[in-house]
């Protein structure tokens, strides 16, 4: 992993709403609602982030939103390299 890609995964992490954050799965805790991310679970406001599956492209119009959905989208392939980076490294203490 490059200097480059761990700032550009800091960089999407720093831009993100702080966490943590909570899923909240109707597979999980069937509410009769759909299916989301609690950008602030046990706080005074409601922050969540649904996800819907639309072949047609949407623009979001909140740059906050924009900022998070980078962030999740990213997550399947910034997640594995970290975890990739960390064992490489503890394969040289070992």
């Amino acid at each position: 992993m490059t200097d480059d890609e761990l700032d550009e995964i800091e960089r999407r992490a720093m831009l993100a709403t702080p966490g943590p954050w909570e899923a909240r799965l109707e597979t999980r805790w069937g509410t009769g609602g759909a299916s989301c991310i609690d950008l602030n679970p046990g706080g005074d406001e409601d922050a969540e982030l649904y996800f819907i599956y639309d072949p047609i492209p949407r623009v979001s119009p909140n740059a906050d939103l924009d900022a998070d959905l980078d962030f999740v989208a990213h997550a399947r392939t910034d997640v594995p390299h970290l975890v990739a980076e960390i064992r490489r490294l503890r394969s040289l203490v070992e």
